[in-house]
């Protein structure tokens, strides 16, 4: 189908209308424990649901209720689970995000989400504490028109890739580095994941020459042999793609094929066609793909690293023309991942995601700003992220109930500061490194519209400025434009009020600017943060609340820990 084709198709059918259906409860549950795997071929220890790595995909319809019950089986550590990109209104507790809308999961213990997904779209789960994405804990939540409604474009068959990095020390030995002085780090990956499995000791295109490693002699039952993508000549087919990786941005194509984007956070985007697809951790997008080149042969579905310079092979799986056999390896090497570096080619992507007519617009105006320079600074010798010289640290109490009941003594009552000093220089690193930790919270009147700048600057070492893709809980922003440099007033008048991409993550590219505006219209608590594990993990995100007056029916056992706890059992005392 041609783009014209789609677009029309998209225009005739117009954004679509979700009609109210009687809820259906879909009841899961899940055991989260260690367990042995060999994602990449090497075995390893993994966290796992029910035997499963990935965890098992969630498959709901728009108006369903989750119902999770979530038993913590690992031994030594607590647990959360995040559902990325379902805002959770009405049940900000369920949000899974440790220290902010819950206590963790303590082990051995049981704790019920409960939440309803109400649109659809291609959704992720994942681990919200400590650094247990890392570690394996995440898999795929797609979320259906309801029964009767069509998407508004056509295809006949759907592929679900879910894509991650893939370390061969562990996640504790990561956060251990990460939190030393001096700072000790893991380094890059050593294997791409499409679908939890990749090959680190073999190449399935060893005989292309780009590799010295030895060809893949796979039977095909083994956990790290890839999953072949089987298809018709001459179809339409979607591939939802989501990419949970810990450090890596990602690069997709396809051999031969165009993709062509139609989906991106779990919203419609006005459809376009490019030969490969950037990712960033925390972002998920649909494309399709029409089998329309030689049924005879084979084609190859690569995943490369993007955002940094790659010491990790490429991830490599088949689309294979059911006309022949699957074991038939393509004749063309497969597609080379863009420069790592070419910002002007990763922008330019960006720049091609608008919504879809229909989709709701932004507000004209804002009614407040806040800009957050994100910087690498030192606290106490260590080494940190902050934002406006702040390094987020989390405090043991869940920020829900400290504001839903009042106990200002269970985080720094210091409002964060909104804006950065106009003198600082993002191009050089900072004269003064030193920053302080803190965990306020930036306070927003409930339905007020919000800018939010986000500007990158120099990391501790000179010409350096890194990739950082921002995710919000509990709410989708419409991007409003990227830019270079630092961010001045001027800029406004580069803000796509048109048509912005409504999304949940978005990136800042190295020494420059995205400009994001959304409205606080969700009663709660809500982290936005870095989606790289590394740099929230070293203190990359701050607190936005809303609204949290009007927030009802906190289950207790969300709140079971710090100083919400205590109050429990002094009630229950009283």
């Amino acid at each position: 189908m041609s783009i014209k084709a789609l677009y029309l198709w998209c225009i005739c059918l117009g954004f679509l209308q979700l009609s109210v259906a009687a809820e259906k409860v879909r009841y899961f549950k899940w055991n989260v424990e260690y367990m042995y795997g060999t994602p990449d071929c090497v075995e390893h220890a993994v966290i796992g649901i029910d035997g499963q790595f990935p965890g098992p995909t969630i498959r709901a319809h728009t108006g369903d209720i989750l119902h999770i019950e979530l038993t913590n089986k690992l031994s030594t550590e607590g647990v959360v689970i995040h559902w990325h990109g379902i805002r959770q209104f009405g049940t900000p507790w369920a949000d899974g995000t440790a220290s902010i809308s819950q206590c963790a999961i303590n082990p051995g213990e049981t704790f019920h989400y409960r939440f309803k997904v109400d649109r659809p779209g291609t959704y992720f789960y994942h681990g919200h504490y400590g650094m247990q994405r890392s570690a394996g804990l995440y898999g795929s939540l797609i979320v259906d028109l309801p029964e009767g409604q069509k998407e508004p474009f056509h295809y006949d068959g759907e592929f679900n890739l879910l894509l991650s990095d893939w370390w061969h020390k562990s996640a504790h030995d990561q956060e251990l580095g990460l939190s030393s002085n001096p700072f000790r780090w893991i380094g890059e990956p050593q294997s791409l994941l499409i679908n939890g499995r990749g090959q680190f000791n073999c190449s399935m295109a060893a005989g292309f020459g780009n590799t010295t490693l030895p060809q893949c002699k796979f039977r095909g039952n083994e956990k790290c042999a890839p999953q072949i993508l089987h298809v018709q000549p001459n179809k339409t087919y979607r591939l939802r793609i989501a990419s949970s990786t810990a450090l890596a941005s990602l690069n997709l194509a396809i051999g031969n094929h165009k993709l062509v984007v139609v989906e991106a956070d779990g919203n419609y985007v006005q459809p376009f066609a490019v030969d490969d697809i950037d990712l960033y951790s925390g972002e998920s997008y649909s494309v399709l793909i029409t089998t329309d080149q030689d049924p005879k042969k084979n084609y190859w579905v690569s995943v490369g690293v993007r955002g940094r310079s790659p010491k990790t092979p490429q991830a490599l799986t088949i689309l294979n023309y059911q006309t022949t056999t699957a074991s038939k390896l393509p004749t063309s090497p497969p597609p080379i991942t863009p420069r790592w570096n070419d910002y002007a080619r990763s922008k330019a992507f960006a720049e091609k995601v608008l919504a879809l007519m229909e989709t709701p617009q932004p507000p004209k105006y804002a009614n407040r700003r806040v800009i957050l320079l994100n910087t690498q600074n030192k606290v106490n010798g260590f080494t940190k992220w902050a934002i406006n010289n702040v390094s987020l640290a989390l405090p043991p109490t869940p920020y829900l109930g400290s504001l839903k009941f009042g106990l200002k003594n269970s985080f720094n009552q210091e409002i964060p500061p909104e804006n950065f000093s106009p003198e600082y220089d993002i191009f050089n690193p900072p004269v003064n490194p030193n920053s302080k930790t803190g965990n306020g919270v930036y306070m927003f009147e409930l339905d007020s519209v919000v800018d939010v700048i986000l500007q990158n600057a120099n990391a501790l070492d000179a010409n350096v400025s890194e990739i950082h893709p921002w995710h919000l809980h509990g709410h989708d922003f419409w991007v409003l434009g990227y830019g270079d440099g630092k961010f001045s007033p001027e800029d406004e008048k580069k803000f796509n009020l048109k048509n912005p991409p409504l999304k949940n993550t978005a990136v800042i590219f190295p020494y420059g600017w995205t400009a994001l505006r959304f409205k606080a219209d969700n009663p709660g608590v809500w982290a936005f943060h870095c989606h790289i594990e590394p740099h929230l993990h070293m203190g990359m995100g701050v607190i936005f609340a809303e609204g949290v007056q009007y927030v009802k029916r906190i289950p207790k056992d969300a709140l079971t820990c710090g100083l919400t706890g205590k109050m429990f059992l002094n009630n229950k005392h009283n």
